[in-house]
């Protein structure tokens, strides 16, 4: 049976009930119970299963990830809600996401301010999503191949930062990128003792970090 968008609908408001119990349980870890709606209505705008390979599409909105190729995935749907809702969004943010994989959250990104910088090191996949976020009418989303690490100097600086790999910790190129007053959000850590970390950026310009939960993410890659 083909499956079609009111299957898909239906599939993605599940996926938003699935985040929002999630929420719940994490509330510890969260500090709150709940994400906040704007993040989940985003969520339950974007077409998760436009971002997947198609021979995945069935099962795109588990809560789980999804390889896209390139040893890359998409990220769970939790975590996405988790890390989008954390960086505290507003829609005048001019936002940079380290890591478009094939877009999907750099769409949701994109329902919640009015422009969004991503940067992809690998060039087939910044193609690929820059094709689908395209097609499906994302207009408000630059996406440049590079080395993440590095950041996109030539728009900085950002009011919010989110980087979907993990690094030992905060590149310094990007923090220098960050807005006085501005948050980045990212996994940090070792591969083995990896906590999903929001780091703050003072109006005097030092760091204040907070870690919030586990994750396993993958390395980013930089080019040496």
């Amino acid at each position: 049976m083909q499956m079609q968008e009111r299957h898909f609908a239906i599939l993605r408001r599940h996926m938003v009930e699935v985040i929002e119990i999630y929420a719940e349980l994490s509330g510890e870890e969260l500090g709150k119970d709940r994400i906040d709606p704007r993040v989940l209505e985003a969520m339950l705008r974007v077409p998760r299963h436009e971002f997947v390979p198609e021979v995945l599409r069935p099962f795109a909105y588990n809560n789980s990830p999804l390889p896209i190729g390139f040893d890359k995935t998409i990220s769970q749907p939790f975590i996405v809600a988790v890390m989008t809702d954390l960086l505290e969004l507003q829609p005048t943010h001019k936002v940079l996401e380290v890591g478009t994989g094939l877009g999907y959250h750099a769409a949701v990104l994109a329902q919640l301010v009015e422009r969004v910088w991503t940067v992809e090191i690998i060039e087939e996949l910044a193609e690929e999503a820059s094709t689908r976020l395209s097609l499906l009418g994302y207009h408000n989303i630059a996406i440049r191949v590079g080395d993440g690490a590095q950041g996109w100097p030539e728009h900085a600086p950002f009011d919010r930062i989110l980087v979907t790999a993990g690094a030992p910790r905060v590149p310094e190129a990007l923090f220098a990128q960050l807005a006085p007053g501005g948050r980045l959000v990212l996994p940090a850590g070792t591969p083995d003792d990896q906590r999903l970390t929001v780091v703050e950026k003072t109006r005097d310009g030092h760091a204040r970090s907070r870690s919030v939960m586990p994750v396993r993410f993958g390395e980013l890659e930089t080019v040496r």
